[in-house]
């Protein structure tokens, strides 16, 4: 396979290489948070200097309002400057997760992390001691303490949740333990598991790592697909024993913080944090059950498109269009997505240009980096930064607008909050990404009038409810029995993990009824999916995706006042409760409405297919 970036054309290709063969405007400028790696050791060691400050401080919350704003005030300074310090970590080691010195640096913030949660363990048990009239009589004496009156609010809101001093110093002594099950996950998917080379029917050979799997997946001949899917979901099972450890590992620390902390349930525990109600996760579930004929109507449709008699899934990525396999340069992307951004304003395009030039994106996969995407607004006085892993389709396209809505949801927010309201709940974390992924296939499709490239685009956008909504439900489903299982004390292992989440696979792609035929060797799937160790996210993009479905249909259409709102929704950071945010934009995610739009804008989808495909027979 060629390692070449730079074509005879200029245009950027991309393969899977060494970190040192890609140009460095196409690597991300980890410079902008410390401009040398002995800049961040300084300043690591003066932060951790001056943690005994805070100590000062124990005792006397209840003392007076000046005392109170005082410690909280620099605990949130601390706390900035080590978040800056732990994602240069991190994001140096996700560029080679090989490098063991790199890994040694994340694994000294995580250490850190730790160390800084324990000092700080007396603050929130002194201010739950503390009457709710209390709080309210000192933020009215002491006006600084309005920009934490809302984190002050919510630990009441707690109460019955916190502990005693001492048990809340062991509980963060307990993060030592907790991201151990992450880490060797990481590790071992990204860097040490021995991914297989196959040759592909016409003799090329490739390796199957995770950046080859999503690459070959979508390849318009059948038999390569089933190759490249035999050989990946293979790997995975040859480890699957030792994964699902891992995985279970990971299920019996969220059951610890739940029942430290008096929750019903690991679901409860997960959702209090943001104060939504459990109902919200049971009702995407139920309601996703109840609409899997819609669910099944794609998929046949995608079997009527690809002329298969029998669709297989191994073929859910392919190309459905003969003929049409929509290719972009990275550079070309960044074009695309400038126009489509268009309706979201001026300066909000000003940054995204900015973000372009400036080296805030990584963008080609490299042997040992980490798989996947995402984006990190943590750094609030700098900008976010993106890692992509970009291989010129359209999906990747996509990404980027993802990822860009990410960023520029952490960018707005941090400029326009305070330090302490700045980080958005995770709950609506997946909106602006959406969004902008909902613009970019209008976009598309309003300048496309040819046929075929329409239908792949049509088919593109169901595709990403397919992955967004369904299929996030669809693991959120098998995150909650699997948590369930553990919370009755059932052990689990890999085979349990299979078993489990393979009832919950061929239920949603009708494999009893000859819908979408799943091959148990895929039902290992669970053990390819690192959201598995995230307690309880996978739901909210599922539910992000029905709330920037109604946001995005508003704007499209040029509903007055519906940008302003959204504008103030990317600036709102976290200064309230998620429902109460996206209600402030225009929407009640406690209501079945948004769900049943995005259902309505589906079929709408789907019925614009179907009139194409009859139209030409």
């Amino acid at each position: 396979m060629a390692k070449t970036f730079l074509s005879a054309a200029g245009k950027v290709l991309s393969q899977t290489c060494d970190r040192a063969e890609v140009p460095t405007e196409y690597t991300w400028n980890l410079n902008d948070l410390y401009p040398s790696l002995q800049d961040w050791k300084s300043s690591k060691e003066k932060i951790v200097a001056q943690w005994p400050q805070v100590l000062q401080y124990k005792g006397k919350l209840s003392a007076s309002a000046a005392d109170l704003f005082e410690c909280l005030e620099l605990r949130s300074e601390l706390s900035r400057e080590l978040v800056r310090l732990y994602i240069y970590a991190h994001m140096k080691s996700d560029q080679d997760t090989r490098d063991a010195n790199m890994l040694a640096l994340k694994q000294e913030m995580e250490q850190i992390a730790v160390d800084f949660s324990t000092q700080m363990s007396f603050i929130e048990p002194e201010i739950v001691a503390m009457a709710q009239e209390q709080i309210d009589r000192f933020v009215s004496q002491e006006k600084r303490l309005q920009v934490f009156k809302f984190y002050l609010n919510d630990i009441q809101r707690r109460k019955a949740h916190k502990l005693s001093q001492k048990e809340e110093k062991i509980i963060a002594e307990a993060g030592l333990m907790a991201d151990a099950p992450y880490s060797i996950y990481s590790i071992f998917a990204n860097a040490d598991l021995p991914y297989p080379t196959v040759k592909l029917t016409d003799g090329t050979e490739v390796l199957v790592d995770q950046a080859g799997y999503h690459r070959y997946r979508a390849s318009a001949n059948r038999d390569d697909r089933e190759i490249i899917f035999k050989a990946f979901f293979k790997a995975l099972n040859n480890f699957h024993r030792t994964i699902g450890t891992q995985l279970y590992a990971n299920l019996k620390k969220d059951l610890f913080y739940a029942k430290a902390r008096g929750y019903e349930t690991c679901l409860h525990s997960a959702l209090d944090e943001n104060n939504i109600p459990p109902a919200v996760y049971h009702s995407l579930v139920r309601n996703i059950n109840d609409n899997l004929p819609t669910f099944h109507r794609y998929l046949k449709l995608r079997r009527r498109m690809l002329g298969v008699d029998q669709l297989k899934y191994i073929d859910l990525y392919a190309p459905v269009v003969k003929g049409v396999e929509l290719h972009y340069t990275y550079d070309e992307a960044k074009q695309i997505i400038l126009e489509a951004l268009q309706p979201l304003g001026k300066d909000y395009l000003q940054v995204v240009e900015h973000c372009f030039k400036n080296r805030w994106i990584d963008v080609y996969p490299t042997k040992g980096k980490k798989s996947g995407a995402y984006a990190n607004g943590s750094g609030y006085d700098i900008h976010p930064y993106i890692l992509l892993n970009y291989i010129e389709q359209y999906h990747d396209v996509a990404t980027l607008a993802h990822e860009l809505g990410h960023a520029m949801h952490s960018y707005y927010s941090n400029k326009t909050q305070p330090y302490p309201l700045s980080d958005y709940p995770i709950f609506v974390a997946e909106v602006a990404s959406t969004m902008n992924e909902a613009l970019l296939i209008d976009y598309m499709l309003k300048k496309i009038d040819d046929e075929d490239v329409r239908l792949s685009l049509l088919m593109s956008y169901l595709d990403g409810i397919k992955g967004t909504l369904f299929r996030q439900t669809q693991f959120a489903e098998f995150e909650l029995r699997i948590h369930e299982a553990v919370e009755r004390g059932e052990p689990l292992t890999g085979d349990h993990f299979t078993e489990m989440y393979g009832d919950i696979f061929k239920k949603y792609y009708g494999h009893e009824q000859g819908v979408c035929l799943v091959d148990d060797i895929y039902a290992v799937e669970w053990a390819f999916i690192p959201h598995f160790y995230y307690n309880y996210y996978v739901y909210q993009y599922a539910t992000s995706h029905t709330a920037s479905t109604a946001l995005s249909e508003m704007i499209i259409a040029g509903e007055k006042g519906a940008v302003a709102k959204f504008r103030l929704f990317l600036s709102a950071g976290g200064s309230a409760y998620p429902i109460d945010l996206l209600k402030t934009a225009g929407v009640d995610m406690t209501l079945p409405e948004p769900f049943h739009n995005a259902m309505a804008a589906m079929n709408r989808t789907m019925d614009e297919i179907e009139k194409i495909l009859d139209k030409n027979g």
